[in-house]
């Protein structure tokens, strides 16, 4: 079976950190690309962030980029998002998701789009005080 476990949320300070994490496990962790994405409350989900464990290529929301970083580490199955300058609009529940796309000839990864996605982790709750 398909798992995405995300952790690593919390309660964090303005201008805080905190790193969370997406272990995966069910399916050939480098064939997929692993989004990160957040839904506050009243708000739709947005895409975050995304890696292409293939080769590592990584796409951000505009709002995050320089204070967002993902990584991936392969041989622990896991992408891992480091949020540094947290803010309180920052403050959502985080979902991981794990997705590829198929053009009919052959696999490519998708961006921010949680459409494209597969399969889902439950969410991590990061909370923001101002």
């Amino acid at each position: 079976d398909v798992q995405l476990q995300a952790s690593g949320g919390g309660l964090v300070q303005d201008g805080g950190s905190l790193r969370l994490s997406c272990a995966a496990s069910g399916f050939t962790f480098a064939d997929y690309a692993i989004g990160w994405f957040r839904q506050a409350p009243g708000k739709e989900r947005e895409g975050v962030s995304c890696i292409n464990n293939n080769d590592g290529t990584t796409y951000y929301l505009d709002s995050v980029k320089g204070r967002f970083t993902i990584s991936k580490d392969n041989s622990k199955n896991t992408v891992y998002l480091q949020m540094n300058d947290l803010k309180p609009e920052d403050a959502a529940v985080y979902y991981c998701a794990a997705g590829r796309l198929y053009s009919g000839i052959y696999y490519y990864p998708p961006r921010l789009d949680q459409s494209e996605y597969q399969y889902w982790g439950q969410g991590t709750l990061v909370t923001v005080s101002s």
